[in-house]
């Protein structure tokens, strides 16, 4: 079986086409492109208003900016002028000023330059708050030690007086005490001498009081040993008996 061909068209439908396609063309695309022209002119005279304006106002503005450029130029280059008139009659001033600008642009500098000043600053002041703190506490270190050596000073004038009557005391009772050793060392002669005595009288009663008497001598001689000892104490302490 083989594939069966188209039938060809009518000649009505041929007719038709044709007379849509005439229409089209006379009428329909003549439109179309006129429209399409009349749009497009329209956006040229739009663009063509706004450019127009848009170059009015630059035309306006440009000598403004070429005025305001020359004013600003003259005043950058009269201020240079001046400045270099400036360096070239003081050059220490502006090369201290150019080493000092290029030092502050370093970061080292920089930190130096604050610990030499607001850090100085800083540890000065709190050197200031130390150096008040140990003032005030020196202070108080004084007032005490003042008061102490005050009192100090009265028991020392205290102990000298005490000191001074004791010498005068201590004269008195070594004196007193020297006259008491010669007083037993006459008693104990006394004493010795009566023993002597009692010893040529025979008899029971003479023997009682002689053993009495020699009681009494050897008390008489350890007291008169007993002040010996505390003579020679006091003058030892340099008090004069």
């Amino acid at each position: 079986m083989g594939e069966e061909e188209a039938p060809p068209p009518s000649p009505a439908t041929t007719a038709d086409t044709t007379k849509a396609w005439r229409t089209y063309i006379s009428e329909e695309l003549p439109r179309s492109v006129q429209e399409s022209a009349d749009t497009a002119i329209r956006s040229a005279r739009s663009l063509h208003q706004s450019s127009s304006t848009l170059l009015c106002s630059l035309q306006d503005f440009v000598p403004q900016i070429g005025s305001r450029y020359r004013h600003y130029e003259e005043a950058f280059f009269t201020k240079v002028k001046d400045e270099l008139v400036k360096a070239r009659e003081q050059p220490a001033l502006v090369g201290g000023v150019a080493i000092t600008a290029g030092l502050l642009l370093l970061r080292g500098p920089r930190r130096f330059l604050f610990r030499q000043t607001l850090g100085r600053l800083q540890s000065e002041e709190a050197q200031f708050v130390r150096a008040e703190k140990n003032v005030k506490e020196l202070a108080l270190s004084v007032d005490l030690m003042k008061k102490e050596s005050q009192k100090l000073i009265e028991r020392s004038v205290l102990a000298e007086n005490d000191m001074n009557r004791g010498h005068s005391d201590l004269m008195n009772a070594g004196s007193q005490i020297q006259k008491l050793a010669r007083s037993f060392y006459k008693a104990e002669s006394e004493a010795a001498d009566l023993m002597d005595l009692l010893r040529e009288i025979p008899g029971r009663e003479a023997l009682k009081m002689r053993a009495e008497v020699a009681t009494m001598a050897a008390y008489l001689q350890q007291q008169r040993s007993a002040l010996g000892k505390r003579i020679l104490k006091t003058s030892e302490l340099g008090v004069p008996v």
